[in-house]
């Protein structure tokens, strides 16, 4: 839990002005979403596995957020959450995935042979890539919210899945398992526990913000000369993408060394965002070249995607 107090079901008692938190300095989604009449209507209520709208909220109460960047502000204790908590948590979504509404349906795609390029990428610039992606496991709840016995029922399954990778020869192809070919995520099938999915919310993760694909492909790029052009930022949102530092969030870009990644998880399917990825970071590319050379670049800004 976030908080202990979460579950002290004596706050009932007390009215709700008097546990309404304090939000006046705070700056993240769910503060902005939250009103006192919506924590009356929600405050009572609990899903199967009782997870509250105080542990919902509580990670954004007890931390304000980021002077620069809109934090989230409130977790998923479960799966449930996200229909029991859907006054608050729809709102949240509609702010953070550039207005998702609760009627969308997310797309889903991870065929690879759908993405085009990436191998012509030039290496001078483009250091490293990676994408990472998450999971929740059907039938447990989320780390917020998670017991000791189901954490250690999922490292055993967990187990199982990582020992029959282990005897994959070579390059990990990432999505079968060794002899049949079949999807990893069957290994957790065959226990009952698919993975946490559904036509609107696409995979189903305890942040809003990785909801859809909770897929992050990163590049690893060097942008001396872009990086300090008056329209980098804007540049950034044109396309898409979003900038972290060297070693991710709030650290500096070493060697003008940018960590550049999709800014979107919800609506758009897993091949469309790398794709932006790609485009993207090939355009800024051929940009630092066009500084390097003393060149300007308006005429290649793009338009909105």
């Amino acid at each position: 839990m976030p908080f202990g107090n979460t579950h002290n079901k004596c706050k009932l008692n007390f009215p709700a002005e008097e546990e309404y938190p304090d939000l006046s300095v705070h700056n993240n989604h769910m503060a902005k979403a939250i009103t006192l009449d919506m924590y009356k209507r929600l405050r009572d209520k609990e899903t199967a596995s009782g997870c509250t709208l105080d542990d919902v909220i509580q990670t954004g109460v007890d931390n304000p957020g980021h002077p620069f960047i809109m934090t989230v502000g409130c977790v998923a204790g479960d799966e449930e959450c996200y229909h029991t908590f859907k006054e608050l948590f729809d709102v949240v979504i509609h702010d953070r995935h550039g207005g998702y509404k609760p009627t969308d349906k997310h797309k889903t795609d991870l065929n690879h042979e759908n993405l085009k390029g990436g191998d012509d990428l030039d290496p001078n610039y483009v250091l490293s890539s990676r994408v990472r992606t998450g999971r929740s496991i059907k039938g447990y709840t989320l780390p917020p919210h998670c017991s000791r016995a189901e954490r250690r029922a999922i490292e055993k399954l967990s187990i199982k899945g990582q020992d029959a990778l282990a005897a994959v020869p070579g390059d990990l192809p990432g999505r079968a398992c060794p002899g049949t070919g079949v999807p990893i995520e069957e290994i957790f099938k065959q226990d009952g526990h698919p993975f946490s999915w559904n036509e609107h919310l696409g995979y189903i993760l305890t942040c809003p913000s990785n909801l859809g694909t909770g897929l992050r492909g990163g590049v690893h790029v060097k942008l001396a000369h872009l990086s300090k052009h008056p329209k980098f930022e804007e540049i950034l949102k044109r396309l898409r993408l979003q900038k972290r530092g060297t070693g991710g969030v709030d650290t500096e870009a070493v060697g003008a060394v940018f960590d550049i990644s999709n800014a979107d998880r919800l609506g758009s399917s897993e091949v469309e965002q790398v794709q932006l990825v790609v485009d993207g970071v090939k355009l800024m590319v051929e940009m630092e070249k066009k500084l390097e050379k003393g060149q300007a670049i308006d005429d290649m800004i793009p338009a909105q995607k």
